[in-house]
């Protein structure tokens, strides 16, 4: 195609293409328009694809070998991962993002022979994402580590010496890269850029515990984000730029809205020492005891109920028991029991993980309730049902000062007449903190499967 075509079809391409990611993004605001919103941005994508293969003018067979080879991995994991499993999905996922980003700025310097005669802007672009895009990598790597249960889940680091470190090897990573941008040619200074931002990558994640993961996914995110758009500066690609600053700017937000949610700020956070600890919040010496019940208990009790609220957590995501517990709630319906759900905003793995598993079961989404909205309510409800909710229910958030997560806004579920608790153990929950909601008086466990214990409740009520 001649060239002076090219020059105008391609800018034009790309500003439909991130046209498209923006008008995917607004459907993403709610269930029911998120998988058409989905479908619109894969369709952006697809055209910033053509329109930077239509500006190469070599290397076509690594170019095919390497989407051949990234569909042929990505597709099938995308298709078959357990949502469950979903958290860790996109944590490797994004931290690919940012390690392609960082190997761009990477092949920027080697190509232009260590920056040599190149713009001002596109050398600090492409170190800034050299940086990021590495921390991005080996943070969101560790990230999955953790979720997938290699590596533990509690915080992992140096103690008091951790931030000076995690300093030491920023201000380490940006003096190299100060090096490479100012005429470094040697490949050395490039290479330790990245392995320095790499090591800091882990030294960051390792000691963040798994109450602040949701946080951190989404953090990680938004940094890859930042990097993606920094790589789309120095590559001159505008449909880059604008989808990096998306995904940088959304993921900041919600980053920030998480943080509010769990009472933390941002850099406490990144700090670490939080969750997974093992620390007992009612570990005061005092022997403590649990109301165990049955199936047939907790339906009659529901039955007989004006008002449920079921509050889901990752053990409901464990058993896979979002079907059974629609099923459970449409007999409660057809009893004239108004049953609602309570979303904590860190509840789960990620970010909107239970919104996610229940919009797969066909949950009415004016069902969902998000926390402001339903804690006002647990005082009339007859019944909660907590299925696998141990951090977000714990009322030390709100009672013992002396608690680690003291000050975190919980759903207030134990202001409910009766609170039924579905629970495999007595174990505690990501953060490693005992829940004094387990010994309550108004509170029962049934114990088991959860899956297994609401298909239980639930062939009660036929019988009732």
């Amino acid at each position: 195609m001649d060239a002076a075509v090219l020059d105008v079809l391609v800018p034009i391409l790309y500003i439909v293409a991130f046209a498209l990611f923006i008008y995917g993004l607004m459907g993403l605001t709610g269930p029911k328009t998120a998988v058409r919103g989905n479908k619109i941005a894969a369709v952006g994508m697809l055209i910033a694809v053509v329109a930077t293969l239509l500006r190469v003018h070599h290397n076509w067979i690594l170019i095919v070998v390497g989407l051949v080879v990234g569909a042929a991995l990505g597709v099938p994991s995308a298709r078959q991962v357990k949502m469950t499993a979903m958290p860790q999905m996109v944590a490797l996922f994004n931290g690919v993002g940012g390690g392609a980003v960082a190997l761009i700025a990477w092949s920027e310097f080697r190509t232009s022979g260590g920056f040599l005669d190149t713009a001002t802007y596109v050398v600090v672009a492409s170190l800034f994402a050299a940086i990021v895009g590495s921390v991005s990598f080996w943070g969101s790597l560790i990230a999955f580590g953790k979720l997938q249960e290699i590596l533990p889940g509690r915080p992992m680091g140096l103690g008091r010496a951790q931030q000076a470190v995690n300093v030491l090897l920023l201000v380490a990573a940006v003096v190299c890269a100060v090096v490479a941008g100012l005429g470094g040619a040697s490949e050395l200074w490039i290479v330790l850029v990245l392995l320095l931002a790499a090591v800091l990558g882990v030294m960051v994640v390792l000691p963040i515990g798994g109450a602040d993961m949701p946080v951190v996914i989404s953090l990680l995110n938004a940094l890859t984000g930042l990097s993606a758009a920094a790589a789309g500066l120095a590559l001159d690609n505008t449909a880059m730029i604008v989808a990096g600053m998306i995904v940088g700017a959304s993921g900041s937000i919600l980053t920030n809205q998480m943080a509010v949610a769990m009472n933390r700020t941002i850099p406490a956070i990144v700090a670490g020492g939080f969750g997974g600890t093992g620390v007992a919040a009612s570990d005061d010496g005092v022997e403590r005891t649990v109301k165990s019940t049955s199936a047939s208990d907790a339906a009659i009790q529901m039955a007989y109920a004006s008002q449920v609220i079921v509050v889901p957590g990752y053990g409901m995501a464990v058993a896979q028991a979002q079907h059974a517990v629609k099923d459970m709630a449409k007999l409660l319906e057809a009893k004239g029991v108004e049953v609602k759900y309570a979303i904590h905003p860190v509840a789960g793995r990620m970010p909107g993980h239970m919104n996610v598993l229940l919009a797969e079961a066909d949950v009415a989404y004016d069902a969902l309730k998000e926390m402001d909205e339903i804690n006002d309510e647990f005082a009339r409800t007859d019944v909660t049902l907590v299925i696998g909710a141990n951090d977000v229910t714990n009322p030390a958030a709100r009672n013992d000062p002396s608690s680690p997560i003291h000050g975190m806004p919980i759903l207030n579920v134990d202001e409910s007449r009766t609170v039924i608790v579905l629970k495999r153990s007595m174990n505690s929950g990501f953060a490693g903190i005992d829940n004094p909601l387990f010994y309550a008086e108004r509170t029962s466990m049934l114990f088991g499967d959860a899956k297994k214990s609401v298909m239980e409740v639930t062939e009660e009520l036929k019988a009732l």
